[in-house]
């Protein structure tokens, strides 16, 4: 088939990914700058300041984290806590309806995992030929690898 994606392939939410990481640095040089500029903080207060700027950053950094990666032997599934990594075989079917946050693969053992790496939120045209390449894969790549 040539309209696969060629292998290894990384679909992530470029658009969110950017907004994201964006905030968290404008949002550690801001607080951090007032945290430094106002002289009536004690040095406590300032680190506190700073903590807690670097905190609000981190949870923009873990939102900014999810991804999904295709490769030869799998699917690997990066959500915003936790990882998981997938054979081909075990992907029964990828779906991406309407409202749909992100797209979830029906696997093999009956459960579902949602796949927060393509998500239609401010880039729905990417997210849905994200999703269509995906679904090609694991059509292509599943029976070649189910026993």
């Amino acid at each position: 088939m040539s309209d696969l994606p060629t292998l290894p392939v990384t679909f992530r939410p470029g658009r969110t990914r950017a907004v994201l990481l964006t905030a968290a640095v404008v949002t550690f040089v801001v607080v951090s700058t007032i945290a430094l500029l106002l002289d009536r903080l004690g040095p406590g207060e300032r680190l506190s300041f700073i903590f807690t700027a670097a905190i609000l950053a981190g949870v923009a950094v873990l939102l900014a984290r999810p991804k999904v990666v295709a490769d030869e032997s799998g699917v690997t599934v990066v959500n915003f806590a936790s990882t998981r990594r997938l054979e081909w075989a075990e992907i029964v079917q990828v779906h991406l309806r309407v409202g749909d946050p992100w797209v979830f693969l029906d696997l093999s053992d009956g459960t579902s995992l949602a796949a927060i790496g393509i998500q239609p939120g401010i880039a729905k045209a990417q997210a849905i030929a994200d999703a269509r390449a995906l679904r090609t894969l694991v059509e292509a790549r599943s029976g070649e690898h189910r026993a």
